[in-house]
């Protein structure tokens, strides 16, 4: 295969997420509890810094939260951080991610939220993601950061998400995975990790097959991932990352009111009779390298390339189309921790480069085959540089910071049609700076209020620059209309650890809230016309929201977790055209509620851990959400209704010497609600509607042993 050939040459050296920061975490003996603020994370800063020292809202998902349940999607992996808002289209892939608004227009994938592999961007370099090369099933721990991060990161108004590998592990080990549930699904999978004082290499494969519970949804996919880290001396580390995915999704299209009240398991008729369908065969490799120096390690440098390929093989109601994208990256960061004018300081700057480039070709869709003649041929790239500053300054020692930061991206866009009208030329740049500022005062060392003032610019996605029928010049390929979306966002927070470790009662208590105000302008949506999505500028629109996160632990061995969040999002300018089945219609949409937003996101959160013995524990788990209802479109005719449904789950782990086990069982859904699980929005026919999952009973056991 292709990629197999080009991924053995794609070696580049590359950097981001300092190995010895972990290593430490875990020679201190253990996982740390999720609500412990103490931990360090590095996205939000890009260096290593507390969750209580950094201006904004963090979440970690730690490994003892991930040992048990269905882990088969990323949604199974996030759907308990605050804020955050996932929509599922047909199962597990094309999962919506969306934080405070940003990537509720994405249809194929995440926007507006960047996406990270142990610190190496997965997602594309136009900032659109499809999470579908992360093993689940191998995770040490999640880091979300929510909030703008534009001025560290390129395309994330709305926040970061890092996947970490369990790759620090005491033991080499070998470890079997194996899990069943409704609807005929199977996994398979197996974990090696190998490890001595000076190497440590993590090895997993997995497969999975769900035939689905909507017609015409199958999905199937191979997955390998690859962690390698090595220690060069006391004070530098070198890593290899690498995975692998095989897949094949069938798509059964979004259904009308009707169609989804009558039956919404059923596929669109037009899906079923031209197999629409995504074959994907990718692979990424990456290189990075870190090293502390000078006097008590106060600096640090980190460097990091990468290479991918990706062939994409789409059969949609228009086309059966092959897609090629290679990509290559490199990033570079230096630190310095020092002291200015007698207080602690510690600067940032660093750059990233990506390139996207590849041929697509289009045939005939004929009853889902390939047909014989060109319809359309075109090479489109993309090449994206930013470079980035950032410094925090103790204003009083650990007391109160000051954070500046700063990042200039340009993006070029270009597209080549070679079919059906020879070559043709069309290229399109965006460039702008991103500059934040930000405050962190502690009342105390474990209590702290923050906020923050920044702006923020999301580039479109290749995807998204195709020329519509409204467009000022149809004879360009990128639509010359699409503008890059601009948002000041403002936000202010709160966040605590109280632990009284004498205390029979509510020992632990963990809050984070956060206030945000943002206004965006030129805020970029989907429409569609005749089943294919465009996008176009609305004007100016306002958030307004509000997130809190609490968990306790009331009692010994109990966990007990409240999540909400309120959004308040209005188009405050929107005069548009529109194309409908009848012809244009000129709108104003100015004070209608944007789409596939809810207002109010509920989620509870009960978890037992209980012990039997010194080599028997085990959870027992209640996990419920709210959900209000939601517009399917700008001009807010239609809505899908608000839904509550409910999780249970148990599990058991036992050690015996060097073998240990854990089983589960757990239903998703337990009162079998029918629910929208993702909106299509602004779709030309009104197929709105793509329903949620249903009752799902699952069951999963894994063996370890330690060599």
């Amino acid at each position: 295969m292709a990629i197999a050939r080009s991924l053995g040459i794609q070696l580049v050296i590359l950097a981001t997420l300092p190995a010895p920061l972990c290593w430490g975490q875990e020679g201190k003996g253990g996982d740390t509890l999720s609500y412990e603020i103490e931990q360090v994370v590095v996205v939000a800063t890009r260096a290593q810094a507390r969750m209580i020292d950094i201006p904004y809202s963090v979440f970690r998902v730690d490994k003892k939260e991930l040992s048990f349940g269905k882990k088969v999607s990323a949604k199974d992996v996030l759907a308990d951080v605050p804020g955050l808002f996932l929509q599922s289209r047909y199962g597990n892939h094309d999962l919506r991610i969306s934080l405070r608004g940003f990537g509720t227009r994405s249809n194929s994938g995440a926007r507006g939220v960047r996406i990270l592999q142990d610190g190496i961007p997965e997602s594309e370099p136009d900032g659109e993601t499809v999470v579908d090369a992360i093993d689940f099933t191998s995770l040490g721990g999640v880091e979300v950061v929510k909030g703008n991060l534009s001025s560290l990161y390129a395309n994330a108004p709305g926040g970061v998400v890092n996947f970490l590998s369990d790759l620090y592990f005491m033991r080499s080990y070998f470890s079997s995975m194996n899990q069943v549930g409704r609807f005929n699904m199977r996994e398979n999978g197996f974990k090696l990790g190998l490890q001595n004082g000076a190497n440590r290499i993590l090895f997993t494969y997995n497969y999975f097959h769900l035939p689905g519970f909507r017609v015409h949804s199958e999905e199937f996919e191979h997955l390998g991932n690859l962690s390698y880290e090595g220690y060069i001396g006391e004070s530098s580390t070198l890593n290899v990352f690498g995975n692998f995915v095989n897949a094949i999704n069938r798509l059964p299209g979004s259904l009308t009111k009707s169609e989804w009240e009558n039956d919404p398991f059923q596929a669109n008729p037009l899906a079923v009779s031209q197999d629409f369908k995504r074959i994907t065969q990718k692979g990424r490799i990456a290189v990075r390298y870190f090293t502390r120096f000078g006097e008590s390690n106060s600096n640090e440098l980190e460097l990091t390339g990468y290479g991918g390929l990706k062939d994409l093989e789409r059969a949609d109601n228009e086309s059966y189309s092959f897609a090629t994208r290679r990509s290559l990256g490199a990033l570079v960061r230096f630190t310095n921790r020092s002291r200015l004018m007698r207080h602690p300081n510690t600067l940032t700057f660093g750059m990233d480069y990506a390139h996207q480039a590849g041929p697509v070709t289009e045939f005939e869709n004929i009853s889902g085959v390939r047909g014989i003649s060109v319809q359309n041929e075109y090479n489109e790239s993309l090449n994206n540089i930013g470079f980035y500053v950032f410094d925090q300054f103790g204003v009083l020692e650990e007391k109160l910071d000051l954070f500046v930061s700063s990042r200039y991206d340009r993006n070029v866009f270009t597209r080549d049609i070679r079919i059906p009208f020879g070559f043709k030329d069309t290229v399109r740049t965006f460039a702008q700076l991103t500059p934040k500022i930000g405050l962190n005062y502690k009342f105390a060392p474990s209590v702290a209020l923050y906020t923050s003032y920044g702006l923020s610019y999301e580039f479109p996605a290749l995807s998204e620059l195709p020329n519509t029928p409204l467009s000022s010049n149809i004879r360009y390929s990128l639509n010359p209309d699409l503008n890059l979306q601009q948002s000041l966002n403002f936000e202010v927070g709160v966040k605590g650890n109280f632990i009284n470790p004498s205390s029979e009662f509510m020992r632990k208590l963990f809050i984070d809230i956060a206030f945000f105000h943002f206004v965006v302008r030129d805020e970029i949506v989907p429409f569609s016309i005749s089943q294919k999505t465009y996008f176009r500028n609305a004007a100016k629109t306002r958030r307004t929201g509000i997130e809190v996160g609490i968990k306790s632990e009331p009692f010994e061995g109990i966990e007990l977790t409240t999540n909400y969040t309120f959004t308040h999002f209005r188009y405050a300018e929107y005069a548009t055209t529109i194309y409908t089945p009848v012809g244009p219609i000129h709108e104003d949409y100015t004070g209608n509620t944007v789409p596939s937003v809810p207002g109010h996101i509920l989620n509870l959160i009960l978890n037992y851990e209980y012990e039997i013995s010194d080599d028997v524990s085990g959870l027992a788990q209640w996990d419920c959400d709210y959900i209000s209802r939601m517009y399917v479109d700008d001009a807010n005719t239609e809505s899908s209704a608000g839904y509550f449904y409910g999780n249970m789950l148990a599990g058991i782990n036992l050690t015996l010497a060097d073998i240990n086990a854990t089983a589960y069982v757990g239903v998703n859904n337990i009162f079998d609600k029918r629910y929208v699980g993702f909106i299509n929005i602004n779709e030309f026919y009104g197929r709105y509607y793509e329903t949620g999952e249903p009752r799902t009973s699952y069951a999963g056991l894994k063996l370890s042993y330690k060599l």
